[in-house]
């Protein structure tokens, strides 16, 4: 609870001061990050809108960087908390640096939901706007961002309540418009529950989306957690090519709390980490381009299997005693790291183990040939060849 509040404080202590420059429509640098407001007339939505963008620490350094984005509902409050929890993901290298762009409320009701409400617990009558408010995204927005900032096409939708229904219509209506769509709590009560079955209409007829979905839920009971574990359970069961999905339920936390309880798995789950998990690799080494051409695509550069990476997965299998697919693996890392000694070296292990010491001693001559003063376990090499040269000298 204590570290709830601390948030909570930090958040509102981080949005007042975004909210002092942002009414003066200026530029804010701050230490980290540099914040920009800008205020313009929607032709689509006929009135005046604002937004405001937060760039990523790097942003200036980098003048030929690109970022993927994340388009924020309900406004500015909501970028230190998301902020916050990607720059601790890009510390472990789980994350790309990213560019949040915050939308700011006129009449939220209406922009979020894609049906107008008849339904008396709700207010009746309102609702019914959010296929202008995805053309203001698709037509003027967006287009905005990519003018004034260096974006690559990889784009996240986040909302909370209404904010996370109109995040689901936008995966309905421009399915490729994002490419991750997060729904905190999505308010799916709305109109006898219409974006349930809108939903589930689309997922059923859908084979494949390539696509990222997060949905969480809070303590909310009634028609709400009957309509929510609906539409949760319509997504899980049906199992469309591509799809990403994820879903939490998080007993005793408000309906205005779940953003904060879900931000971190939403964006842990959505950015692929640099390091890829053994859970991706198939029993085809292809899955490893696959996934680094998944996750380039993601954090906008092209990032090529790395070598300590791909080690990592072999050793994980030789852990677990499949050393036939660890060589696999260490092959296929030195076809991309010919000149690493330490891929050598791994290979030669894999072959050990394997119980294969004449390729084990082939691969550390290898690697000792091609090992100069400065690299730091040449000792260990040399140790290794004497140990598999009376190894094999004992076998004859």
């Amino acid at each position: 609870m204590r570290l709830i509040t601390a948030l909570c404080f930090f958040s509102f202590f981080v949005f007042s001061s975004q909210n002092t420059f942002a009414q003066s429509n200026t530029k804010q640098q701050s230490t980290d990050y540099s914040v920009h407001t800008h205020t313009f007339k929607s032709a689509v939505l006929n009135e005046e809108r604002t937004v405001v963008v937060q760039l990523p620490k790097s942003y200036q350094a980098e003048p030929k960087k690109v970022y993927p984005v994340v388009y924020r509902l309900d406004g500015a409050g909501n970028i230190p908390l998301a902020s916050a929890v990607i720059e601790r993901l890009q510390n472990d290298n789980r994350a790309p640096e990213v560019i949040i762009v915050a939308i700011e409320n006129t009449n939220r009701l209406r922009d979020m939901y894609p049906t107008v409400n008849k339904e008396p617990q709700g207010p009746v009558g309102e609702g019914g706007g959010a296929d202008k408010f995805l053309a203001f995204f698709e037509q003027e927005l967006i287009p905005l961002v990519n003018k004034n900032y260096r974006t690559h096409n990889y784009k996240v939708i986040s909302g909370a309540s209404a904010g996370g229904v109109f995040a689901l219509y936008a995966l309905q209506a421009k399915s490729e418009l994002f490419q991750a769509h997060i729904a905190y709590s999505p308010a799916v009560w709305w109109n006898y529950g219409a974006s349930v079955k809108s939903t589930k209409s689309f997922i059923a007829k859908t084979k494949e989306l390539n696509s990222y979905v997060y949905i969480n839920i809070g303590e909310e009971a009634g028609i709400m957690r009957e309509r929510y574990d609906e539409l949760q359970q319509a997504i899980q069961s049906h199992k469309v090519q591509g799809l990403r999905f994820f879903s939490d339920a998080f007993d005793g936390v408000s309906h205005n709390l779940t953003s904060v309880a879900g931000a971190f798995n939403a964006y842990h789950n959505l950015f692929l980490p640099k390091q890829m998990p053994i859970s991706a690799l198939t029993d085809d080494v292809a899955s490893i381009d696959a996934y680094y051409q998944n996750l380039s695509q993601q954090w906008g550069e092209q990032i090529s299997p790395p070598d300590r990476a791909v080690r990592s997965l072999g050793y994980n299998l030789t852990g677990s005693k499949q050393f036939t697919r660890a060589i696999e693996v260490f092959k296929y890392n030195i076809k991309n790291h010919p000149k690493s000694v330490d891929a050598l070296s791994a290979l030669s292990y894999g072959y050990e183990i394997q119980g294969d010491t004449r390729q084990a001693l082939e691969k550390v001559e290898s690697a000792l040939a091609i090992a100069d003063g400065s690299y730091p376990y040449v000792d260990y090499l040399q140790d290794t060849r004497i140990r598999l040269e009376a190894q094999l000298n004992k076998n004859l």
